[in-house]
């Protein structure tokens, strides 16, 4: 990455203070404007919400805006930097909600890790009809998520199913492309953190023809100590790696990743840099999948994955064909839920969003599986079917 990159963003966010700002819908111009948008009017309008708070929907901000909510834990891979810094990050993500899916989003950053975080975005919850939560390390991202489901809006941390729905499409279309079938590919994960836990949990209960599946491929799951299995010594101390290694690895197999990719016909990595080599490649099976998405460096560079035989390679990055990120699913996943008035994320409005952003694409070719990030109609085809599967799912509570 050139440095120029680096100086010039500083040089915007210090020339505009950062990247969001708010701006009143109606004038106050005259004392009516006033009475109108303040006091004494809007009296109204909280009695109207007092009676019965859907109204929030119809009434007020809450049925168009979000919550951008992060400790500051994982941000991008800067890491654990807290949450003064990832302000900028929290920013970046709230344009693009506003820009590909015309959301108002607002970022909350705590400054620390604390036991109360749940208890504090229950609090605020009242004003935002989703929560969008970020770049929290695993496990408390998921300990996080799971304790807020039943606040009757969607609470979704991006980073594991934003990625998992992107990485279900890309892989749909990688498979219509080699001629795969997801009842008999072996997948080989690396990482098994948020993303790479929420992976291969989409994954391993979805088939090709859009039916839920108890199991319908084979999943090793890797992480710094090599394959997961059952009865691994330091599983007790992660109970969602305990999870992985109940759910996935039937033959129980145990050892690297080197020995967890041989005969492979996927390869998914949300890892670190540099993992995969050229010689691992080579051992999977034919015409092989690798999807390498750790960012800024991937686990393996495309060029030395398709020289070993890798026939569809993707990367997190958008100087290489085949971009797999997130963007592609959150904002669509959202306006889809907002437009439903959704209780929650469910897994159909997850499988529905996958296979919009697959679909979009009519005739995929190994080096282009996914649509381009920057194509605004992506969102707006997986909004239609997140809508749906809402109503669907019985997630949906539309109103006048």
């Amino acid at each position: 990455m050139s440095e120029d990159i680096y100086a010039e963003s500083l040089a915007l966010h210090e020339a505009m203070r950062g990247k969001l700002e708010v701006h009143a819908k109606v004038p106050i111009r005259t004392r009516h404007d006033l009475s109108l948008a303040y006091t004494p009017g809007v009296a109204e309008v909280c009695r109207q919400i007092q009676k019965n708070p859907d109204l929030a929907y119809k009434y007020t901000m809450k049925a168009n805006t979000i919550v951008i909510v992060t400790d500051g834990s994982a941000v991008l891979g800067l890491g654990d930097i807290g949450g003064y810094a990832a302000i900028p990050v929290m920013e970046g993500k709230a344009i693009l909600f506003k820009e590909f899916a015309d959301i108002d989003a607002i970022p909350i950053c705590f400054e620390h890790h604390h036991s109360t975080m749940i208890d504090e975005i229950r609090n605020i919850a009242p004003v935002f009809g989703g929560i969008n939560l970020e770049d929290i390390a695993a496990p408390k991202c998921f300990e996080v998520e799971e304790a807020l489901q039943d606040l009757g809006i969607p609470v979704m941390h991006d980073y594991q199913h934003g990625t998992a729905v992107v990485v279900l499409a890309a892989l749909i279309n990688a498979c219509r492309v080699t001629g795969k079938h997801f009842e008999d590919v072996k997948i080989v994960i690396s990482g098994a953190g948020a993303a790479g836990y929420a992976i291969t949990r989409l994954l391993k209960c979805v088939g090709i023809d859009r039916t839920f599946c108890t199991i319908v491929n084979d999943i090793l799951v890797c992480d710094r100590s090599g394959i997961i299995y059952r009865g691994r010594p330091d599983l007790f101390r992660n109970k969602y790696k305990y999870i992985l290694a109940h759910e996935t690895n039937r033959a129980n197999l145990s050892g690297t990743l080197a020995d967890a990719v041989v005969g492979a016909d996927v390869f998914i990595g949300v890892s670190a840099p540099d993992l995969l080599t050229h010689e691992m490649v080579a051992s999977m099976a034919d015409d092989p999948i690798v999807f390498a998405l750790a960012n800024p460096t991937p686990e393996i560079l495309p060029d030395v994955a398709k020289s070993a035989g890798a026939v569809v390679v993707g990367t997190g990055r958008s100087d290489f064909p085949n971009q797999i990120n997130n963007v592609l699913g959150f904002p669509g996943i959202f306006r889809g839920a907002l437009d439903a008035r959704a209780t929650r994320i469910s897994d159909e409005m997850k499988f529905a969003a996958a296979y919009a952003l697959a679909g979009y694409i009519k005739k995929p070719n190994r080096n282009r599986i996914l649509p381009n990030i920057l194509d605004k109609g992506v969102t707006r085809a997986i909004a239609d079917a997140v809508r749906a599967a809402a109503h669907e799912s019985g997630c949906a509570r539309e109103i006048e």
